[in-house]
């Protein structure tokens, strides 16, 4: 050890951010280990590197004791005064044991620390790069596949892609560009593990954020996401600005946005519906693209019952329920259609003669 080595821990110190201090503080624990173990001996001791020099000790500490039992660990009264007259009982003399060949040693155990330290500490600096993007979108390449992973290089990590997380309908390829939405970020011993999802809401939610300005800027407001992936999807908007059309802003000039992000999805349809305060009209919109005659509103059970045409009853339900269940995903209410006729004869309701109530919303396919 000398100067370099110093000069080299202060270089450490600006590039990486790691305290020289810390740094050298670890290396003096890690020797003590290395000398008991490479001498052989049980006694306590103490490594000091000279901040300056770089000069490096090595003491044993030994207790000041009226009658010797181990002469690793004590030392007599007598002996100890002969070193210096103010030593007393219980005090900790130390005596300089520097080996002469210690310094290969030391160069060695310096230069693992040293290298265990940068790692721990790149690690650190990824996990709290990514730990902040935190559901939120990256783009990786894949860089290899096993039974139940994708593994995606995202540059100075590689995050995994569980296979129960990727769309029924899609696959990678080595070397193929990937979207994905971060779903967690953990610290582990062999540093940041990230997961990724393509089939969680919260990518559909982020795409519409990077394709349409409005609500990048925060006046148009996503309220709501209910999603099948690779399926179907809806999404509920709102304006804070009554001049800006929030089902407009997210579907864009002639289509272009909400047909990247339905490209992007792999074709996944996509129906965009105004949120309303008004629970009636905000479940009709949600069952886009049937066409709704009539909601009854059950506060108590979060229930809403609706009416729909006789021939818009398939549709409004969707195939195998799907548009009804998403529907009730995105609204949070329970929703029962009941056909004209159905209305009729369960309820004894006359058929309406009443309009179609007002829908607000686009399904894009």
């Amino acid at each position: 050890m000398n100067m370099d080595f110093i000069e080299a821990l202060a270089e450490i110190e600006r590039e990486k951010g790691i305290s020289k201090e810390l740094l050298i503080d670890a290396i003096e624990a890690a020797m003590i280990s290395s000398y008991k173990r490479n001498f052989n001996t049980a006694q306590n001791v103490r490594v000091d590197i000279n901040r300056q020099t770089g000069v490096i000790r090595v003491y044993a500490r030994k207790t000041v004791v009226e009658d010797v039992l181990d002469a690793r660990l004590e030392i007599s009264l007598h002996a100890a005064r002969e070193i210096n007259q103010n030593y007393v009982l219980d005090d900790i003399v130390e005596i300089e044991v520097t080996p002469r060949d210690f310094g290969r040693i030391a160069a060695q155990t310096a230069k693992q620390v040293v290298t265990q330290r940068i790692r721990e500490a790149e690690r650190g600096l990824i996990y709290n790069a990514f730990i902040e993007k935190e559901e939120d979108i990256v783009t990786g390449i894949v860089q290899r596949q096993d039974q139940r992973h994708y593994y995606i290089d995202l540059g100075k990590v590689e995050a995994v892609l569980p296979l129960t997380e990727v769309m029924p309908n899609e696959k990678f390829k080595q070397g193929e560009r990937v979207k994905a939405y971060i779903t967690k970020v953990e610290n582990t011993t062999k540093g940041p593990q990230i997961i990724l999802s393509r089939t969680h809401p919260g990518l559909l939610k982020r795409l519409f954020e990077l394709e349409v300005p409005e609500i990048y800027e925060g006046v148009v407001e996503i309220k709501s996401v209910a999603r099948e992936a690779g399926f179907r999807s809806k999404i509920a908007v709102h304006s804070r600005n009554d001049e800006v059309d929030p089902v407009g802003s997210c579907v864009g000039p002639k289509g272009l946005r909400v047909q990247t992000i339905v490209g992007e999805l792999r074709g996944e349809k996509i129906d965009i519906v105004r949120w309303m305060e008004s629970v009636e009209e905000y479940v009709a919109n949600a069952l886009s693209p049937s066409k709704v005659l009539e909601v009854n509103v059950f506060e108590n059970e979060k229930m809403a019952r609706v009416i729909v045409p006789d021939y818009q009853l398939s549709l409004a339900i969707g195939i195998k329920g799907q548009n009804a269940r998403l529907a009730a995903k995105l609204t949070g209410w329970k929703i029962d259609i009941k056909s004209e006729a159905q209305a009729e004869q369960e309820y004894g309701r006359p058929r309406t003669q009443v309009e179609e109530m007002h829908q607000d919303s686009v399904s894009i396919d």
